[in-house]
């Protein structure tokens, strides 16, 4: 492997217990793109607005609609991030306002077994619902759940689709949807439209 690859923890920060993943990408991954593998990583289901803080520079997906937003399509982490230790913040939702603590734990991440350039190695417990109405919305919502007595107790459970469960996070099931992921948006030989 001539491509340096980084081992990344990212925790949803104000919420205890944590809600952590640890995966690996390659050094030369746009914010864009590890923008999808958080997504993932996570459980979101990319459905707001996000965008990166390192140092004192935002970037995004739509960088006009920040008065000094860089457009995150252009740049590599491997170019911004290279410490071992070193954080950053990844905000995603600017309604719910979840923030995200990423940390960089290793800058040369190396295993002879790995068979993809992204792979999940682990984590604990499941991401909030999307438009849950961020952290205080979590808590209630997670109260709200385990009181079957709460007036909104069916009205929660119908609204999470019945199967939410805080504690539940399953590895090989996020492995699965980055393999796919690494599928589909793997380059082509050809492009799609013949121009």
């Amino acid at each position: 492997m001539n491509e340096r690859y980084y081992l990344l923890k990212i925790q949803l920060s104000g919420i205890e217990p944590a809600i952590w993943r640890r995966f690996v990408v390659p050094s030369s991954i746009t914010l864009d793109r590890l923008h999808d593998v958080i997504q993932i990583v996570m459980g979101w289901t990319d459905s707001h607005l996000h965008e990166f803080t390192i140092g004192k520079n935002r970037y995004t997906e739509y960088p006009e609609s920040r008065e000094d937003g860089l457009h995150c399509g252009m740049y590599r982490i491997g170019d911004l991030i290279k410490q071992k230790g070193r954080s950053f913040q990844y905000l995603y939702d600017f309604g719910d306002y979840w923030e995200h603590e990423l940390v960089l734990e290793n800058s040369r991440y190396f295993d002879p077994e790995q068979r993809y350039e992204v792979v999940c190695q682990g984590g604990e417990r499941a991401c909030p619902p999307e438009d849950v109405g961020g952290t205080s919305g979590y808590y209630d919502f997670c109260n709200v759940l385990k009181d079957p007595t709460h007036e909104e107790h069916e009205t929660y459970v119908m609204w999470s689709g019945g199967e939410y469960d805080s504690e539940r996070f399953c590895v090989d099931s996020v492995n699965r949807m980055l393999a796919c992921y690494l599928r589909w948006s793997r380059e082509r030989m050809r492009p799609w439209i013949i121009t």
